[in-house]
C-alpha cells in the first residue's frame, strides 16, 4: 500500500509538472488569442481604408473609360465633318476647272474680236489665272483632308481598341469589387472568430486556473496523507519487529512448538549448503571471489530485473537441486532458497526458476524469482542480527502490490569464517 501510495505521489508530482507547462502554454495561447484579435481588428481597418481608396480608384477608372469611349462618336462626328468638306474641295475644284475652261473659252472669243475686243481678254486672263490658283488651293486642301482623314482614321481605330480593353477593364473592376466586399466580409467574419477565441481562451485560462489550485490543494494533502502513511508504516514496522522479536526469543526459548520442525529443517539445509560450497571450494570448482562476487550484471530484457555474477552458474547447477529436495520435504514448505548479504537470490527451487516471459512481469515476479534481488526489513534484520537462526513472520512480495504471509527461518551461512548470508525455509502459517 506505501508503495502505491508513493507511486501516485510520484505520478501526482508528475501531474503537476504537466499541469504546470499546461498553464504556460495556456498562458501563451492567451496572448496568441489577444494578438490574433488584434491583428484581425488592424486588418479590418486595413481592409475598410484600402476598400475606400480602391472604389475611388475604380470610379475614376470608370470614368475614365466612359470618356475615352465617348470620344468614339465625336471623332466619327468629326470624320463627317471632313468628308462633307472633301466634298465642297472637290465641287470647288470641279467649279476650277470648269472657270479654267471658261477663261480659254473667253479668250479664244476675245481673239477674234480684235480690238474691240482687248479688254474682254484681259478680264479672259485674269479669269484663268484665279481659276489656276482656285484649282491649285482646292487640290492642296483636298490632300491635306485626305492626310486628316487617314489621322482621324487611324486614331478612331486606336480609340476603338482602347474602348474594347475599356469594356474588359469595367468587367474586370466589376469582378474586383466584388472581390473586395469578399474580402472585407471574411476579414469581419475573422474578427468575429477571434474574438470568439480571446473568450474561450479567458474562459480556459480560469479553467487552468482553478484546476492548478485543485491540484495544488490535492498534491498538500497527498503529501500529507503520505506523511502519515509513512509513519504509520513505520510504526507498524516498529510493532512487526516487536512481533518478530518475541516470536524469535520464544523460538529459542526451548519450548517445542509448531515452527520447531521448520527450524530444524532450515539448520540441516543450511549445513548440508555450508558442506556443499565449502568442499567446492577445496576440490577448486568454485573460488571465493566467485562466490561472494556482488558485482550484479542486469540481464537485459529481464522485468523485473535480473542479475548475474560469479556464484550463479554453481549456484544453479549444484545447489538448486538441493533446494528443490528440502522443499519436498514439507508441504507447508513454500520454497527453500539463498540470500546473500545484499538480498541478491543467486538461485531458488526449480519451480521458482523459470525462464522469464517477455511483457508479462507479474507472471515473472512469481515463477522467475532467482537472480532477483529482494529486501524488507525482517530479511535485513536476520543479515545484520547474530544468532544461530531467526524466525520471523514476513509478507512475501508477489509484486504489483501483491503480498503473501509467510512464516521464515533464517540460518547464517558462513564461509571460510565470512559471513555470506541466509538460508531461507519460507512457509504457510
Amino acid at each position: 500500500m506505501t508503495r502505491r501510495i508513493q507511486a501516485d505521489s510520484a505520478r501526482l508530482d508528475e501531474l503537476q509538472s504537466n499541469m504546470e507547462a499546461l498553464a504556460v502554454s495556456q498562458n501563451e495561447s492567451v496572448l496568441a488569442a489577444q494578438e490574433l484579435s488584434l491583428t484581425a481588428r488592424r486588418a479590418g481597418k486595413i481592409i475598410a481604408e484600402g476598400h475606400d481608396a480602391i472604389t475611388l480608384s475604380l470610379g475614376q477608372v470608370t470614368e475614365l473609360i466612359e470618356n475615352v469611349t465617348g470620344l468614339e462618336g465625336h471623332l466619327r462626328q468629326f470624320l463627317d465633318v471632313i468628308e462633307t468638306v472633301g466634298g465642297i474641295s472637290e465641287e470647288l475644284g470641279a467649279i476650277a476647272r470648269q472657270t479654267r475652261l471658261l477663261g480659254v473659252n473667253a479668250a479664244i472669243e476675245a481673239a477674234r474680236g480684235g480690238e474691240a475686243t482687248q479688254g474682254f481678254a484681259v478680264v479672259a486672263d485674269e479669269i484663268r489665272r484665279l481659276a489656276g490658283q482656285a484649282g491649285e488651293s482646292a487640290a492642296s486642301v483636298g490632300d491635306k483632308l485626305g492626310q486628316l482623314d487617314r489621322d482621324a482614321r487611324q486614331l478612331i481605330g486606336g480609340v476603338e481598341a482602347n474602348i474594347t480593353r475599356g469594356h474588359d477593364v469595367g468587367a474586370h473592376i466589376d469582378t474586383l469589387r466584388i472581390s473586395m466586399a469578399e474580402i472585407a466580409s471574411l476579414v469581419t467574419q475573422f474578427g468575429d472568430r477571434s474574438d470568439t477565441i480571446v473568450t474561450c481562451t479567458d474562459e480556459a485560462d480560469g479553467d487552468v486556473a482553478a484546476l492548478r489550485q485543485g491540484l495544488s490543494l490535492f498534491s498538500r494533502s497527498s503529501a500529507e496523507s503520505t506523511t502519515r502513511v509513512e509513519t504509520a508504516r513505520g510504526q507498524l514496522e516498529g510493532l512487526e519487529g516487536m512481533a518478530n522479536a518475541m516470536l524469535n526469543t520464544a523460538a529459542h526459548g526451548g519450548h517445542v512448538t509448531r515452527n520447531s520442525r521448520y527450524i530444524a529443517l532450515a539448520e540441516e539445509g543450511a549445513a548440508e549448503v555450508m558442506t556443499l560450497v565449502e568442499t567446492a571450494l577445496q576440490q577448486q570448482q568454485l573460488d571465493v571471489d566467485a562466490l561472494f562476487d556482488t558485482a550484479y550484471r542486469p540481464l537485459p530484457g529481464s522485468d523485473p530485473t535480473q542479475y548475474d555474477n560469479g556464484f550463479t552458474a554453481f549456484a544453479d547447477q549444484y545447489v538448486r537441486p538441493l533446494l528443490d529436495r528440502r522443499t519436498a520435504q514439507d508441504a507447508a514448505i513454500v520454497g527453500c532458497c539463498l540470500i546473500d548479504m545484499n538480498g541478491y537470490l543467486p538461485t531458488h527451487i526449480s519451480a521458482r526458476s523459470q525462464p522469464q516471459r517477455p511483457g508479462q512481469p507479474r507472471w515473472n515476479m512469481e515463477n522467475a524469482r532467482n537472480r532477483q534481488i529482494f529486501m524488507d526489513s525482517q530479511t535485513r534484520r536476520a543479515l545484520d542480527g547474530e544468532g544461530d537462526f531467526f524466525l520471523f513472520t514476513y509478507r512475501q512480495d508477489l509484486g504489483e502490490g501483491r503480498y503473501r504471509a509467510l512464516r521464515s527461518v533464517f540460518v547464517p551461512l558462513v564461509f571460510r569464517e565470512r559471513r555470506w548470508g541466509l538460508y531461507e525455509v519460507g512457509y504457510l502459517i
